[in-house]
C-alpha cells in the first residue's frame, strides 16, 4: 500500500494560495532558529509548500533549496522568487529520495512534513535527511505525538494501518496515512543524530500535540 500520498491533498491547498492562510506565514520558531545559523548557510526546506520558510530564509541571505512533492507549491515558490529576484533551488520531489548530494546542507528544515506516511516512508526520509546534511549540520522539524491519537479518534473514526500509522475518516488531510510516535520511538528513529532539543507540545489548538526537534548530525 502506498502511504506517502498526503501531497495529493496539499497540492489542492497550495493551488488556492492567496496570502491569507497560516501556511503562508513563516513560523516564529523557524525564523528564531535561523538566527543561530552562519551567514549564507546552505538550507534545505523539505516539504516547502508554497515557500513560507524558503522565501523568508532566502530574503535573509541563506542559500536555500526547496523540495515538495506537490508541483503547485513549487510553482508558487518559483513565482515569488522571480518576482522578488531571489535565488531558490526549488524542485518537485519525494522526501524518500532527495535529489541532492551527500553533505550538501548545513541545515535541513522540515516543518509538519515527514510524518506523512508509514514507518518505512519515515525511516527512508530520515536516512535521506542524514545523508544530505554535513556532519555537525542541524535539523529542525516536527513530528506527530502519540498522545494525539486518542484526540483524533474522538473526532473521527480511525484505524491503525501499520505500526503507529493511522488514517481517519472524514478528514481531508488525515484520510492520508500519518505517523504518530512516543519519545522512545523518536530517539530510535533519529539515532544518527545528537539531540539538542526535544519537546512535546500543543500547537495553536488544544490537543494538537507535536514533537519539536532540534538535532545535530553525528
Amino acid at each position: 500500500m502506498k502511504t506517502e500520498t498526503a501531497h495529493q491533498y496539499w497540492g489542492t491547498e497550495w493551488a488556492r494560495a492567496d496570502g491569507t492562510s497560516k501556511w503562508e506565514r513563516p513560523e516564529p520558531e523557524v525564523m528564531e532558529f535561523a538566527k543561530t545559523l552562519p551567514a549564507g548557510a546552505s538550507v534545505l526546506d523539505l516539504g516547502a509548500g508554497v515557500g513560507r520558510h524558503a522565501v523568508a530564509l532566502a530574503r535573509n541571505g541563506f542559500a536555500v533549496s526547496a523540495l515538495d512533492a506537490a508541483p503547485e507549491g513549487i510553482d508558487e515558490i518559483n513565482r515569488i522568487a522571480t518576482a522578488e529576484g531571489l535565488t531558490i533551488d526549488a524542485r518537485v520531489g519525494m522526501m524518500t529520495e532527495l535529489p541532492f548530494d551527500d553533505g550538501a546542507f548545513d541545515h535541513v528544515l522540515s516543518w509538519n512534513v515527514i510524518y506523512h506516511g508509514d514507518e518505512t516512508v519515515l525511516r527512508a526520509s530520515i536516512a535521506e535527511i542524514a545523508r544530505v546534511l554535513r556532519p555537525g549540520g542541524t535539523f529542525l522539524g516536527t513530528m506527530l505525538s502519540a498522545r494525539r491519537v486518542p484526540i483524533e479518534r474522538a473526532k473521527a473514526p480511525g484505524r491503525e494501518i501499520s505500526r503507529n500509522t493511522w488514517v481517519f475518516e472524514g478528514n481531508e488531510d488525515k484520510i492520508h496515512p500519518h505517523y504518530f510516535c512516543n519519545g522512545r520511538d523518536l530517539l530510535e528513529l533519529f539515532s544518527a543524530f545528537e539531540v539538542c532539543r526535544l519537546e512535546d507540545r500543543e500547537h495553536e489548538t488544544p490537543g494538537s500535540w507535536h514533537w519539536h526537534l532540534v538535532l545535530e548530525r553525528l
